[in-house]
């Protein structure tokens, strides 16, 4: 039996130029009755920890080292017992959100993920940050893409170390290549498929940095 795919959205409020703004994430966790995998732990440890419930945390797999997908990946991991995975490239930016938490393992290009009996494959794609990656499952047909890919269009590209050229070129080459079928499921909003996305990558050039 093919594993499942829960979403738990999660929220926090900031202050931006003294106005409150509030960010919601979505959690994946993909797993079956014995083990899950959780594909960015953001804002609520609990709700997070509820989605697990008794299932053994295979990892959790961190898209990106910003702040708001990474905020309770320590929290959960050592309140549950579970690896923390992050690609080697986003290094700095995990720093400076956990400076006395390191990641437990790494998340290269290609490495692959055995989950509750189906494959999570690691497409390296950076730009958003110089260490993100998308995890693909072919079996679900699905791809978690953390800010890589949004419905609608490429993630941000104004963070500090945010590339949009590099960016694109993740998409064009890594992410839009997948069949047109893929569920693409992001850090943000709702789900979209590659099908969707793909026709528009020359709009999102024309256009540049969102």
């Amino acid at each position: 039996m093919l594993p499942r795919i829960d979403r738990v959205v999660t929220s926090r409020t900031v202050e931006i130029n003294d106005e409150p703004m509030t960010i919601e994430n979505n959690v994946w966790v993909m797993g079956d009755d014995e083990q899950v995998l959780v594909v960015d732990a953001a804002h609520d440890g609990d709700a997070i920890k509820e989605a697990i419930g008794g299932r053994r945390l295979f990892a959790i797999a961190c898209t990106h080292g910003h702040r708001n997908h990474v905020d309770q990946a320590p929290a959960v991991a050592d309140s549950v017992g579970g690896p923390i995975l992050l690609n080697a490239a986003d290094q700095l930016i995990w720093e400076r959100v956990h400076p006395d938490h390191a990641p437990d393992g790494e998340l290269p290009h290609e490495e692959v993920l055995r989950v509750a009996h189906v494959d999570a494959r690691v497409l390296h794609t950076p730009g958003h940050s110089d260490g993100s990656v998308c995890l693909y499952v072919a079996a679900l047909r699905t791809v978690f893409t953390g800010d890589t890919l949004l419905k609608g269009g490429p993630g941000p590209a104004d963070w500090s170390l945010s590339r949009f050229p590099t960016l694109i070129r993740s998409l064009e080459e890594r992410v839009l290549t997948l069949p047109a079928d893929t569920r693409v499921l992001p850090g943000h909003g709702d789900e979209t498929t590659i099908g969707d996305e793909a026709p528009h990558l020359a709009d999102w050039i024309a256009v540049g940095p969102p």
